[in-house]
């Protein structure tokens, strides 16, 4: 048997719900994920449309959920209680808009 050279990339399996709710703990509006992320807007809003597994690709999900980590969130696997988010930390201030509300 060959060995594994990915075995250390971690598949991304993130739920529409998971995304929506991190973007929520942050603050932060679909506009800003897709100018954080440099994904069309379509694009997040696509992924954020289900309770299910994101409907966008591997490679996408990751950033999506990487670029959600960085700014503070942690993702919860799913386990007998579900999948989830939560801030890294209690004392987290929400982020600062980007651009003017409406």
């Amino acid at each position: 048997m060959q060995p594994n050279h990915d075995a250390d990339v971690r598949d991304v399996v993130v739920t529409g719900a998971q995304l929506r709710a991190a973007r929520g703990l942050l603050n932060m509006s679909v506009s800003d994920l897709a100018e954080r992320t440099g994904l069309a807007l379509n694009t997040v809003r696509k992924a954020e449309s289900t309770n299910a597994a994101a409907p966008v690709t591997a490679a996408n999900a990751k950033l999506l959920t990487s670029t959600l980590e960085a700014a503070g969130v942690m993702f919860i696997p799913a386990g007998t209680h579900g999948a989830g988010v939560q801030l890294q930390s209690p004392d987290q201030e929400p982020l600062k808009r980007r651009r003017p509300s409406k």
